[in-house]
């Protein structure tokens, strides 16, 4: 589809006939025309004729493409060296609360991801046509971008006055604008939401040359998939990355290609991170069901079926093999988080527990395998693997899968990052101790090395990873490079850091309070993490929703938020990972006290809880620390003084 319906010098648009602009519309349109779409357009098109007399020069177009946000902007007018965004609410009588957050949402986007958008202003307007006239204030919003205009038909010609008046911008070439290069980074949901309607993994993520190209890693994969179809073999390959870089992205992309029922080569996207699973499937059963909502072709509970097929819980899937020795309708089957995967001994105590099956003692990765392992013909297995991502009890971790490989399926053929050597992901073990003489063939495009979550800057995870690190010159090196386009920031007040996100956040841009499972102290402040979150409400409702993040009130801990994200995060930082002696020293908080925690798995895990909540944000984040209570040996201030003064040595600002 071309980036806009309709594309022309206005002084063109004024001359041509509006039954042939209409006509122009239609034929761009890949949906049927209804009548409401129809006369929508027909207001726009003379509401502009009426707007601009002769002499207006400039560049106008209809129905502007955003794919990101897999939408349009209704009308792009570029005028001296300005960008304004036109979006009409035909027939409105009031200028709606969400309309300006859309039409707010469509400038942040250009600004951020739209090249030739960058350095010019841009000017949101609302128009809601039949609404009373209500004065115009001239007001930037944050760089570049200026407060929506709101107005109705009879005097947007005074709005766009206005913002000419005070702008003198160097004007630009429409044409170098209409095709200026798209580097959109979404978010998970967003992702998810634009690959189920069929849009291609390069329409929604970056092309800028620092990023690593998703579409090589979708296509590394695809050829293994397409040689062990080949050659009748069956696979697995390791995929691994910074956090942020795409790995979900990736298997979501792949579940998306190879979602091929007549092919007989259903894939499947499974996940044992329960927060991640429901939101996706309940943003793609929203997105599917209001896109069909006019045609009434599709029920929301029918929407969530279909999102479910797509999507899975691991533990269904391992259900349903559990409960017969077939194999598998879905060939591909593509694991998120595979370093989450359950040991054996953890495996085989819910299965005796929650399942009666005394009898059971596999593993998870070994049980994944298994299963694949039934059909006839080929298989794949796509393991999506992060680097010191392990925050529970009884996550195995990669040597797991390699254990289980060496000693029952050693006839798989074995494909890995060329990075899986790293200890953040084999641990203390190398690639021959755990494969042994088992083959194996390094794929390059295996791993992605660039964060894509944290749009504005690629030093984030590097920066967590030499703060959890201890490595005081590293950290303070990345910070100040990545400080001013990812502001990262700190404070001993709360209501500080509940001001500053929401001060920064600019139309629906998500923020949120995190915190530790362990942060249990804080409850003090009013932060109480053992009320769990319902995480659909609180990732996909609107500021409008008490329930959703927005509000500040419900805090999401390492397994509510693990593999989603926010645009800005407040991270909480308790006294269970503490900062002394030049060291972190590790705690849980049993009955009435700390107690150090000695086993060096559980530190890990401690350890990975934090890199999770500090990795979370994708445009900056502030950490709070309290002060304590001297009167209160849980929360002396001396628990958290060693924090703050460890941040304070790295060079994070407070506020």
């Amino acid at each position: 589809m071309t980036r806009a319906y309709y594309s022309n010098s206005l002084e063109h648009f004024l001359e041509e006939d509006e039954n042939t602009i209409l006509g122009l519309l239609a034929r761009q349109n890949p949906y049927s025309l209804d009548d409401l779409q129809r006369n929508a357009w027909l207001v726009e098109i003379n509401t502009l004729k009426e707007t601009f007399p002769p002499g207006y020069g400039g560049h106008i177009a209809f129905e502007y493409s955003i794919p990101r946000m897999g939408s349009r902007v209704d009308v792009v007018y570029l005028a001296q060296g300005i960008i304004f965004l036109l979006e009409f609410k035909v027939g409105a009588k009031q200028y709606d609360r969400n309309a300006i957050l859309q039409v707010t949402d469509y400038a942040l986007d250009l600004k951020n991801f739209h090249k030739e958008s960058h350095d010019r202003p841009i000017v949101p307007i609302l128009i809601a046509t039949n609404a009373p006239a209500r004065p115009l204030t001239w007001l930037e919003m944050k760089e570049g971008i200026f407060e929506v205009l709101c107005c109705n038909k009879r005097n947007l010609s005074q709005a766009i006055d206005l913002a000419l008046s005070h702008n003198a911008a160097k004007d630009f070439p429409a044409t170098e604008w209409m095709n200026s290069v798209y580097t959109p980074t979404p978010t998970i949901i967003e992702a998810a939401q634009s690959l189920y309607r069929r849009h291609g993994v390069l329409d929604i993520s970056r092309r800028d040359a620092s990023a690593i190209n998703l579409k090589e890693t979708t296509e590394a994969i695809n050829r293994i998939i397409e040689h062990s179809k080949r050659h009748h073999r069956k696979s697995i390959c390791f995929v691994t990355g910074v956090p942020g870089a795409g790995k979900t992205l990736a298997g979501l992309n792949i579940a998306n290609e190879r979602h091929r029922f007549d092919e007989s080569e259903h894939a499947v996207f499974l996940s044992g991170n329960q927060p991640l699973v429901h939101v996706l499937q309940e943003a793609l059963a929203r997105d599917e069901y209001e896109r069909q909502q006019k045609t009434n072709k599709i029920t929301k509970k029918d929407a969530l079926r279909n999102a479910k097929a797509f999507i899975q819980m691991i533990y269904h899937f391992r259900d349903d093999a559990l409960a017969n020795t077939l194999a598998p309708l879905e060939k591909v089957t593509i694991f998120d988080e595979a370093q989450r995967a359950w040991t054996e001994k953890q495996l085989t105590h819910f299965m005796s527990q929650k399942r009666g099956r005394d009898n059971f003692s596999m593993s998870e990765p070994a049980f994944l395998i298994d299963t694949m392992d039934r059909h006839e013909d080929w298989a794949v297995i796509v393991c999506l693997v992060g680097g010191g991502q392990e925050i529970h009890t009884g996550e195995a971790g990669l040597p797991e899968w390699f254990r289980a490989l060496q000693s029952r399926y050693s006839d798989w053929d074995i494909y890995l990052s060329s990075k899986i050597a790293d200890s953040e992901y084999v641990r203390d073990h190398t690639i021959n101790s755990l494969l042994g003489d088992l083959p194996y063939v390094f794929e390059d495009d295996l791993h992605l090395s660039v964060s894509l979550r944290s749009f504005r800057s690629e030093n984030v995870a590097r920066f967590v990873k030499a703060l959890l690190d201890v490595d005081v010159v590293a950290a303070g090196n990345l910070y100040r490079a990545t400080h001013r386009d990812y502001p990262i920031l700190m404070t001993r007040d709360l209501d500080t850091a509940k001001e500053w996100v929401r001060g920064v956040a600019r139309g629906t841009e998500r923020y949120g309070m995190t915190a530790s499972s362990g942060a249990v102290r804080l409850r003090a402040d009013g932060i109480w993490i053992e009320n769990k979150i319902n995480a659909v409400n609180w990732f996909l409702n609107g500021s409008d929703d008490v329930r959703s993040s927005y509000y500040l009130e419900e805090t999401a801990t390492e397994f509510e938020i693990q593999g989603l994200e926010l645009d800005w995060s407040i991270v909480c930082w308790d006294a269970d990972l503490r900062f002394m002696d030049g060291r972190f020293q590790y705690h849980r908080f049993r009955g009435t006290k700390w107690q150090m925690i000695h086993k060096e798995d559980d530190r890990l895990y401690l350890k990975n809880t934090y890199r999770v909540l500090l990795t979370r944000a994708r445009q900056g984040f502030i950490i709070y620390i309290p002060r304590g209570e001297k009167r209160d040996p849980t929360r002396s201030p001396v628990l958290y003084e060693g924090i703050y003064r460890y941040l304070q040595d790295i060079g994070v600002q407070e506020i």
